[in-house]
């Protein structure tokens, strides 16, 4: 059900200001875009911007709404696009002068001349987007919705303003968009409008990277995202993006064998971890974590279809990946290399009869990701064996129990050795040496082992012992 009264956003001192201002300087003024279809869907969102189109400047009215605040920020003005934004109480007012656009087919940056307000809607991506509330006196809360956007809504459809072949050859990054709106918002993208998308998809490459992955993003962050990723799939713009997933496609059966398809797999992992996690990167390790099986798949009769070191090899193609996209090469993309790194020893432990040396082993290498990566491989399950399915996560509940257990007693989280590399120097009269990392190996091993205590007395202890292995006098202090 729609909600298609506005007076409690009217009523708000944002939009009364807008309205005082907009009528002291004649200016004929709407809020329009995501705001306006958001309040219609009564989304239970934060909105963290809001649109404005103005009959002449709308730079000018955002000057002008500067003074009044109490608090004033700098407006920012693109001249360029006769735009301005604005910060009200922590919200991003973004004001544009009514108008026209014409592209040239190698760019997605318009030619812009003034225009009248429908001929701003008309500019719109989308009809559901193309709606606009007057802030006028006169006409105060009237909804202006030329292409029936509210008809849209109700049916839960994505639809262009103009034919869909202009919209998205105008602007590419309007195919993305129609993909991330249908996988937030559960919409389905009219025929014209996928076969436009299937039809222009090549024109995606004037699209800067960026403005991609900030899309990418918005669809990963997603309910469901595997909606919005088989969508990408359907109208071919994965491959333009992704081509890593495409080659997971398929099932290949030798000799009467035959292997999951990890295309499909990905995505319900994907989905999966959604429900027990907003942290983005972790999203994207559960989308990355098989994409080293399609260039280590190999067949031999003995042990069938096997994915040798994939792990290590999709941590190499993560790299790559994140280049390719201009995504961050920061500790961001180290995180998502670690999870597709490990992704697959939290499994074989729950797998095999678990011990506290396996257990401290996952804790030193996983660190403070540990939560993450059981969360990751919990969600790797998607065995439909219902007594499988049980078996699997019953055993990882014993291995949180056991990491909980671990951690408590032995502190293996971000491990520090007990004993310094200068307090053996010192112990043995040594300069830097071999011989110094031999012996904090030694203890490492023999604490990871639960042959030592992860404390000081059993580690100086050991360490004096393995400097006598190494032939070396111990100096009493």
């Amino acid at each position: 059900m729609l909600k298609k009264n506005f007076n409690d956003i009217l009523n708000t001192m944002l939009f009364k200001t807008v309205k005082e201002t907009a009528d002291e300087l004649q200016l004929e003024t709407y809020v329009i875009g995501g705001f306006v279809r958001d309040h219609l869907l009564n989304r239970q969102i934060d909105y963290t911007d809001i649109d404005f189109v103005v009959i002449g400047s709308g730079i000018e009215l955002a000057q002008a709404l500067q003074k009044k605040q109490k608090k004033s920020s700098k407006v920012q003005v693109f001249k360029t696009y006769g735009t301005a934004m604005l910060k009200w109480e922590g919200i991003t007012l973004e004001f544009v002068g009514a108008r026209k656009e014409s592209y040239a087919p190698e760019t997605r940056n318009p030619k812009i001349t003034e225009g009248s307000l429908e001929d701003d809607q008309k500019r719109r991506d989308f009809t559901i987007n193309a709606m606009a509330i007057s802030l006028n006196k006169k006409t105060y809360g009237n909804l202006l919705d030329p292409f029936n956007g509210i008809a849209d809504l109700e049916n839960g459809i994505l639809r262009t303003p103009l034919e869909p072949g202009i919209t998205y050859s105008d602007d590419p990054l309007r195919m993305l968009r129609a993909v991330r709106f249908a996988s937030q918002l559960n919409f389905i993208i009219e025929k014209k409008s996928l076969d436009a998308i299937q039809e222009h998809a090549e024109r995606l490459s004037i699209i800067t990277k960026e403005r991609c992955v900030d899309e990418l993003h918005k669809i990963m962050m997603c309910d469901t995202p595997s909606l919005g990723l088989l969508l990408l799939d359907k109208v071919k713009l994965l491959p333009l993006l992704l081509p890593e997933l495409i080659d997971l496609k398929g099932i290949e059966e030798v000799e009467g064998q035959i292997h999951k398809d990890n295309f499909f797999h990905t995505f319900e992992v994907v989905d999966n971890i959604c429900p027990n996690t907003d942290n983005l990167w972790l999203r994207w390790a559960a989308l990355l974590h098989d994409i080293g099986k399609a260039p280590t798949k190999r067949f031999n009769k003995k042990n069938g279809w096997t994915f040798h070191s994939h792990e290590f090899v999709g941590a190499k193609m993560v790299y790559k990946l994140f280049k390719r996209l201009k995504m961050p090469l920061n500790d961001k993309m180290k995180f998502v290399q670690k999870m597709v790194l490990m992704s697959s020893r939290p499994i074989v432990i729950a797998e095999d009869l678990v011990t506290d040396s396996a257990i401290r082993r996952l804790i030193f290498d996983a660190g403070d990701h540990i939560d993450d990566l059981i969360t990751l491989c919990e969600a790797d399950i998607t065995t439909k064996n219902p007594r499988r399915f049980k078996q699997y996560h019953n055993n990882f509940k014993v291995v949180r129990k056991k990491i909980e257990e671990v951690e408590e007693r032995d502190q293996i989280r971000n491990f520090q050795p007990p004993v310094s590399g200068e307090l053996i120097m010192k112990s043995f009269d040594l300069q830097p040496s071999k011989a110094i990392g031999q012996i904090k190996e030694a203890i490492k091993e023999a604490i990871l082992e639960g042959e030592i205590t992860n404390e000081f007395s059993a580690a100086f202890e050991l360490m004096k012992k393995e400097g006598e292995k190494l032939g070396l006098k111990f100096i009493e202090n």
